[in-house]
């Protein structure tokens, strides 16, 4: 099993910063991905942000040039810095990790969530 526990989220004013972190644990043979998901109310889930084993990256069109998603793989943990917030940024944010196990089995992890609330 993985666990993933994230941390960073809050209350901001419009224009300012958080920024998130996801740690993962446990069984893990190799992270191949880590990202991050945003579900507001009333909303479905949609991705963030992810990076590859690689270190290739993926945004979403809302967040281009205001988040920077960062990985460091000898702590298995994923970052996302959030600049210029908006209000329409609120949502729980939730970590996820494409994880191969030690078994060899390959499954999704997600976190509990994280509450980011940006105020106008």
């Amino acid at each position: 099993q993985v666990q993933l526990v994230e941390s960073g989220g809050g209350l901001v004013q419009a224009g300012g910063s958080l920024r998130l972190s996801c740690a993962a644990s446990g069984r893990i043979g190799r992270i191949n991905a880590m990202g991050w998901y945003r579900q507001a109310p009333g909303k479905q889930r949609e991705l963030v942000s992810d990076i590859i084993i690689g270190g290739s990256t993926n945004y979403a069109d809302s967040v281009k040039g205001r988040f920077t998603i960062s990985r460091d793989n000898a702590k298995n943990t994923v970052y996302l810095q959030m600049n210029s917030l908006k209000p329409e940024d609120t949502a729980v944010y939730y970590c996820n990790a494409d994880v191969l196990g030690l078994a060899l089995k390959r499954d999704v992890y997600w976190g509990q969530g994280t509450q980011v609330t940006v105020s106008s």
